[in-house]
């Protein structure tokens, strides 16, 4: 009698069951399917960040280049990195690295904490009524300009009938130049910054206490916790992975103090601590037209930026935080 081989189940069975790339595709063509609204609301900021972000990168060529518009970007000269030779070189770069690193120190410390301060500071109004009120009233200064900032600025310090230097003659018989005397420059901006940026800022904070369990402030009570105790055992640990976050974002914009506002307080009196890359950038770009410099200037910012960010980064996970990857 004659045996009939069996054909292999086994190999069949494997066969069977390994992966089809074109079912791979049918997968994700139906989570796509699925998804679809999601992605269809998440396309408008893709588009943005495409269109304004991306593909105007392609700009930062022209820090290795010689510009001239009229012959275009491909018929520029191609110089390397002459313009970073120039600007390492130039004897007004230590200045405006003093400046600008200065500032952002001085934001750093005094106005990156006043949002944590003020958010654990609402968080303890029990009345909604009262803590709706006053959180409107501190978000609308971030959304005035900056011009009306400097403007009332200017009002309140000017010695010509500034409000401020008015109470000083009245009470101490004299007047500083607040808005000249390069010693006040640095304050003044601070003192902006917090007033307009501060109650904004507390959103993200806000949001975070919200999360925090309502059972480990009743635990802590129990255990005999006054408030103090109950902010900074149970609060500030709840939150820190936000403060940790939001600052290594900060550590980007190191070299980046915002144009608008130090432009529209800078004076020739105050230059030699105001200037800093953002005014110096638009002057060497824009009034003096060295496209090409004024490119290389930026790229240098950038480069710093992403350095900081990635070093934070790695700094925080070394210490057992949280990073933004």
């Amino acid at each position: 009698m004659k045996l009939r081989a069996e054909p292999n189940r086994g190999t069949g069975s494997a066969l069977a069951a390994a992966p089809i790339p074109s079912a791979r595709r049918t997968g994700l063509a139906a989570k796509l399917r699925k998804d679809k609204w999601i992605y269809f609301l998440l396309a408008p900021g893709l588009l943005y960040f495409l269109i304004f972000k991306y593909v105007p990168m392609w700009g930062i060529l022209l820090a290795f280049q010689d510009y001239q518009p009229f012959l275009g970007f491909w018929k520029s000269e191609w110089v390397g990195l002459d313009h970073f030779k120039v600007f390492f070189n130039n004897p007004e770069f230590f200045m405006l690295l003093r400046n600008t690193l200065t500032l952002s120190f001085y934001n750093l410390v005094f106005f990156f904490p006043m949002p944590i301060v003020l958010a654990l500071l609402l968080n303890e109004v029990r009345r909604s009524f009262f803590k709706r009120t006053i959180q409107t009233l501190i978000y609308v200064p971030h959304f005035i300009s900056m011009v009306i900032v400097a403007s009332l600025t200017y009002v309140l310090l000017t010695t010509q009938g500034g409000f401020v230097n008015g109470l000083l003659e009245q009470y101490a018989g004299t007047k500083i130049d607040f808005l000249a005397s390069p010693e006040w420059f640095r304050p003044m901006i601070v003192v902006q910054t917090i007033w307009k940026e501060c109650g904004f800022g507390t959103i993200i904070f806000l949001a975070a206490l919200a999360g925090v369990d309502v059972e480990q402030y009743e635990a802590a009570i129990m255990d005999g916790a006054n408030r103090w105790r109950q902010a900074w055992h149970i609060t500030l640990p709840s939150i820190r992975n936000t403060i940790v976050i939001l600052l290594i974002l900060r550590m980007g914009d190191v070299l980046d103090n915002g144009f608008e506002q130090i432009y529209l307080m800078l004076n020739p009196l105050n230059r030699e601590v105001a200037e800093v890359f953002d005014t110096y950038v638009y002057m060497m770009g824009i009034t003096q037209g060295a496209f090409s410099y004024s490119t290389a200037v930026g790229l240098f910012k950038a480069v710093v930026g992403v350095i900081l960010v990635l070093g934070s980064n790695w700094l925080a996970k070394r210490f057992g935080q949280t990073g933004i990857y």
